[in-house]
């Protein structure tokens, strides 16, 4: 039988208990999707289960700002960091806000014709570049900040995480390509996608005992005590590369500029040499570019899924992290 997942092989969500059945259940009522690929592939690390999702819940979900929008800003993120998953999602659930046109144009790489829109998905493109959103004023109302900014990080943390660890195929044998898909799976998703939802619900399914600190871009919004959750549970992974490593990683990371690397010559470690550290800077730079052999490379008889998860989710959150420094950069230079 096929399978969306790739490296990993978790288990079915029907076993789930305790705090990941709660996610679940969460996810299905707030998201309307019983079990998302995207948040199944985390389920053997029940703390970064839940964090990603409280992220997601908080910032597109329950924070701030329309939900067409927000799903414009993720979508211009997705295309970015070419997610042809997430961007598949994201067309999709432009059709559950009823912008069945504004779906289906950028998916033929049209340029949405209001500008609001277009300005919106463009600031999602841009967000890729740390500092490249400039200090100019933000294509949305500056009270909306904390939920477009919780939903940009988000998803420039689930990209990674869906191209280094899933299939391209969000529906199977890869049904999301035609429109009428498209659309139908919208329009199922139409009601859960436009109910209000009620901000902080998912904060109880965290650590109670060390809440973290939210960052100030997050203006006391929920959405700032998940981002500090996540970013707690995603550096755990750390502990998985020795010290030389870690060094390296977070270095080579420090200095990204954005782009996405070259083919050749290959940029990253050997990795006959150094197969953690090539899987964390592929996890961070280049998902899509994970292969059999380097998860292989890696992969020791300790190395239970569980491991191969923090493992990219560190790699995922360094680039997360370098964006989102630079956000917090570029409020200041806007409050000056």
């Amino acid at each position: 039988m096929s399978t969306p997942f790739r490296h990993t092989e978790p288990l079915p969500p029907r076993s789930a208990v305790g705090r990941t059945a709660e996610v679940y259940g969460q996810i299905a009522r707030d998201f309307g999707i019983a079990e998302p690929s995207t948040f199944v592939v985390l389920s053997s690390a029940p703390d970064l289960l839940a964090a990603t999702w409280a992220l997601l819940r908080e910032s597109i979900v329950a924070g701030p700002g329309g939900r067409t929008g927000k799903e414009l800003a993720a979508l211009g993120v997705s295309l970015a960091n070419r997610c042809p998953f997430c961007v598949d999602a994201h067309t999709v659930l432009l059709h559950a806000t009823g912008d069945h046109a504004l779906a289906e144009g950028i998916a033929k790489g049209r340029r949405p014709p209001n500008e609001e829109h277009a300005r919106v998905l463009e600031w999602g493109r841009r967000s890729r570049v740390p500092g490249g959103l400039g200090v100019g004023p933000y294509p949305f109302p500056r009270e909306d900040a904390p939920g477009y900014l919780g939903t940009a990080l988000a998803f420039h943390f689930i990209n990674r995480i869906a191209s280094a660890l899933l299939t391209e195929n969000l529906l199977p044998a890869g049904a999301q390509r035609f429109r009428a898909v498209r659309s139908l799976a919208g329009r199922t998703l139409a009601r859960t996608v436009r109910r209000p939802a009620l901000p902080g619900t998912s904060l109880a399914l965290l650590d109670p005992l060390d809440p973290g600190e939210a960052p100030a871009w997050a203006a006391g919004r929920p959405v700032g005590l998940a981002y500090a959750a996540l970013l707690r549970a995603a550096m755990s992974g750390a502990g998985l590369l020795d010290l030389d490593d870690q060094d390296l990683v977070e270095e080579v990371v420090q200095d990204w500029d954005g782009s996405h690397p070259s083919l050749v010559p290959d940029v990253f470690p050997d990795r006959r040499e150094r197969p953690g550290a090539r899987l964390v800077l592929l996890a961070a730079l280049a998902p899509y570019r994970i292969t059999d052999a380097d998860v292989a490379a890696w992969r020791r008889p300790e190395h239970t899924d569980q491991c191969l998860v923090r493992l990219v989710t560190y790699g995922a959150f360094l680039a997360v992290d370098r964006i989102e420094s630079a956000f917090c950069t570029q409020i200041t230079q806007r409050a000056a």
